[in-house]
């Protein structure tokens, strides 16, 4: 098997020598080409060289949410098609993991390769489905280039924290679970449309919802992890359904107290709910607008303002070895 191992030299979790053992252990069952990125969207490079090239059968990432993302997005840049591009692997090198634990794999990097060359001796895979955004047509979006996302994608607050975090880490700081929390905090102290939202949400064959403050979508569960705690909006969320969301209409502070709560205590069961909180699975497609610019974010990456955006969600896009 010739694979392609993309590196982040940023990842969080492991260092230079870790990495050195980890690309040792990958190289001894394989063939294997290992590049470190060098630059934002150089994963994504990776991914769409690996896509077009004849010979790789297998491409590695070995890094956080983000690295993943991007390979993926290079993977897919003319479409799905899991018979006939390379296969995704993982080993978990950020500060959170989703997309890996997600797929059940461990979340320390070591225990995560021995997992991945299990699999591939075994021939263990998967074929998961994955969230596509889109500007759509007839909006000041409309040019906004596709972007597919793993796990998770939001407009509104938590796309703002997320924007806030990275301010943070491009002025030294560590990408920590305290970090995060601070500035969950700072977001809602500046949020200036958390009693009047902005956002509608339409899809096919329904009413318009109106008035929604943050809209969190999911292609998996958990949405997120606070340390080793799992964090479920969207408890019914799967790789092998549709994508689900989270719309809030108020985030006064006694809702915040209440949906944080829930938040912190959900379970695969059951996630935040209430008179503000509406919840929809398995959706093929759906658009929220907003009235006024707010914050994206995919896989935990800030990607600007949007007053418009299009979520599909693309069953059986992504073959995945684990």
């Amino acid at each position: 098997m010739r694979a392609l191992l993309v590196v982040n030299p940023a990842a969080t979790t492991t260092s230079a020598r870790r990495r050195d053992v980890l690309i040792h252990a990958l190289a001894s069952e394989m063939k294997l080409e290992a590049v470190t990125t060098e630059y934002r969207g150089h994963a994504r490079d990776l991914g769409r060289q690996a896509a077009e090239s004849d010979d790789i059968d297998l491409v590695v990432a070995l890094g956080g949410d983000g690295t993943v993302n991007e390979v993926v997005n290079g993977l897919l840049h003319a479409g799905p098609a899991p018979d006939h591009l390379p296969g995704l692997a993982v080993v978990p090198g950020g500060s959170t993991n989703v997309f890996a634990r997600a797929l059940g794999l461990p979340n320390d990097p070591v225990e995560a390769t021995g997992a991945l060359l299990d699999a591939l001796r075994e021939g263990s895979e998967r074929v998961v489905g994955l969230g596509l955004t889109s500007g759509p047509p007839g909006t000041e979006d409309e040019a906004v280039p596709a972007r597919w996302f793993t796990f998770n994608a939001g407009l509104g607050f938590d796309a703002g924290v997320v924007g806030r975090v990275e301010q943070q880490r491009e002025r030294g700081k560590k990408s920590t679970h305290a970090l995060y929390v601070r500035q969950v905090v700072r977001q809602f102290l500046g949020e200036p449309n958390r009693r009047h939202g902005t956002i509608t949400l339409e899809r096919p064959g329904a009413d318009p919802v109106e008035d929604l403050v943050v809209a969190i979508v999911s292609n998996t569960s958990p949405w997120t992890y606070l340390g080793n705690r799992p964090m479920y909006t969207s408890p019914k969320a799967s790789f092998d359904t549709g994508i689900d969301v989270l719309g809030l209409s108020r985030l006064s502070t006694a809702a915040v107290a209440r949906y944080g709560t829930q938040l912190l205590t959900s379970s695969p069961e059951r996630g935040p709910h209430g008179k503000h909180a509406l919840s929809l699975h398995d959706l093929d497609q759906f658009t929220l607008h907003s009235k006024v610019p707010l914050p994206l974010q995919m896989d935990g990456d800030h990607l600007g303002l949007r007053t418009s955006v299009t979520f599909t969600g693309v069953r059986r896009a992504l073959r995945v070895i684990v």
